[in-house]
């Protein structure tokens, strides 16, 4: 792959070890702390910049299909350690490709999660950083002339298709999944909508389309995204998978295997609703095999963030602390799986850190395509492939409800500050992944390079200010 990340700010690009970190924020100049963004290289055809288009044939360009969970946490699949749920679809991707320990979702709900993946550029830079909500119906939509995934995929001469949730904009915004590169659309516009799975419309493309009554939007989704694939297979095509389960609210037309289990009602409805997701991965995963596909096709799976549900039986977040709206790891750290048979090796675990806005240097990689476009993530293809672990940049997140709170990670450090104002919480990963035991008085340094760079992680925004300390 011939992919040129080219470094054009004053960003470290890549730290191998913790502490070049603090030398460069010790160093007069200080130069690092500008915000850390990389521009991928990459051609926009009708924006003014010169072709330059995709370097790897059509036949060496595999179809992808990203599979986003809503809502789903850490523990509950089966292959990441779920002991109540059935899983076994999902579960045979991971034996059959590589399961990540240490992804991360683009932020703690959904829209601004989203909106990471879609552009590259995590939430100290994008344009959508909360979940905000526009009457009567949407959210808070990007801008026109913002450049996505779909669009870099369109440019390297894949068909793309999102089937789910989109909750970046509304019906007529100048964020619509056409304007934002997907040739197809099938789903709910608007976010709001997708809390209930017996809703009276659906959209395709910019058409509303009503739906019988007790229909239940998941398996119409499941089946859309059958369909495209096999409308499109015979071309390097792009699915956005963007399930709505196991989203609030608990709603599912069986029990299924959990109908005499003696738990509560809403235990029960939570387990089928995730096994029902789990048998419609398994359906799509024989589709790629019978169009005989399978083996050109790099499938991912993973959760916009954290666990919503709270059963104990249940165990949603698994070994992790925290949960959806959390900076927690249960909040942000994502059960995460890609195969690509003949490429990922079977049954491989990685410890590769990456996160939603990595999606974009790693497709553009895939594709072999250069240009320049602004990206905070950095391409772990090579990690998918079997090279050794890429090095990441500091990871940040941030967040807007109730007040504003901010994490970031570097090397094996995490820090967390829940409120402006409050103190520093510092955590070391790779001994306390649980969060129990606050470092931060034991490593004045260590604190003193992360309140420098949740300073300098993110740029002014009109809509999302960070509130006076009280």
């Amino acid at each position: 792959m011939n992919l040129d990340l080219t470094l054009r700010t004053n960003a470290v690009s890549s730290p191998p070890q913790f502490q070049k970190w603090v030398s460069a924020l010790d160093s007069p100049s200080k130069r690092w702390v500008s915000p850390p963004m990389r521009f991928l290289l990459f051609a926009w055809i009708g924006f003014g910049v010169a072709w330059v288009g995709p370097s790897v044939d059509a036949a060496d360009r595999p179809n992808v299909v990203f599979i986003l969970a809503d809502d789903l946490g850490y523990g509950e699949l089966g292959c990441f350690g779920q002991e109540h749920i059935q899983t076994p679809c999902i579960d045979r991707i991971a034996s059959e490709g590589m399961r990540f320990t240490q992804a991360y979702a683009g932020a703690t709900v959904c829209a601004p999660s989203r909106c990471t993946l879609m552009t590259g550029l995590h939430t100290g830079h994008c344009f959508v950083r909360g979940n905000h909500e526009i009457d009567p119906v949407g959210q808070l939509p990007m801008p026109a002339d913002t450049k996505t995934l779909a669009h870099l995929m369109q440019n390297a001469g894949y068909r793309t298709g999102l089937i789910g949730k989109w909750g970046l904009g509304f019906p007529g915004s100048p964020s619509t999944p056409g304007i934002m590169g997907f040739d197809y659309f099938y789903g709910y516009n608007c976010q709001r909508n997708a809390h209930s799975y017996y809703p009276e419309y659906l959209w395709r493309n910019d058409e509303k389309v009503l739906l019988e009554p007790n229909t239940y939007s998941h398996d119409v989704l499941a089946e859309e995204a059958l369909g495209f694939v096999r409308r499109n297979h015979e071309s390097p095509f792009l699915l956005y998978l963007a399930f709505t389960i196991p989203h609030k609210k608990l709603q599912v037309p069986s029990l299924g295997a959990y109908a005499d289990k003696p738990w509560s009602e809403n235990e029960k409805i939570c387990a089928a609703m995730i096994s029902r997701m789990d048998s419609d991965v398994g359906r799509l995963m024989d589709v790629l095999k019978v169009l005989k596909i399978d083996e050109q096709t790099l499938v991912f799976f993973t959760s916009d963030n954290g666990a919503v549900h709270q059963f104990p039986r249940f165990n949603h977040s698994g070994p992790l602390r925290g949960r959806k709206r959390s900076m927690y790891e249960g909040g942000i750290r994502s059960p995460s799986i890609a195969r690509w048979p003949g490429k990922i090796a079977a049954g491989t675990v990685s410890e590769q850190v990456w996160s939603f806005w990595d999606m974009m240097p790693t497709m553009a990689d895939l594709t072999g395509q250069s240009c320049v476009l602004p990206t905070d993530g950095v391409s772990i293809l090579p990690a998918l492939l079997g090279d050794p672990i890429v090095e990441h940049p500091p990871i940040y997140w941030e967040f807007h409800e109730h007040g504003f709170t901010q994490a970031a990670r570097i090397g094996d450090w995490k820090a967390v500050r829940n409120g402006v104002g409050k103190p520093l919480e510092l955590y070391d990963l790779n001994s306390d992944v649980h969060e129990d035991n606050d470092l931060a008085s034991d490593h004045p340094e260590i604190v003193k390079m992360f309140e420098s760079y949740l300073q300098s992680a993110r740029t002014h925004s009109d809509v999302w200010q960070v509130p006076s300390a009280p």
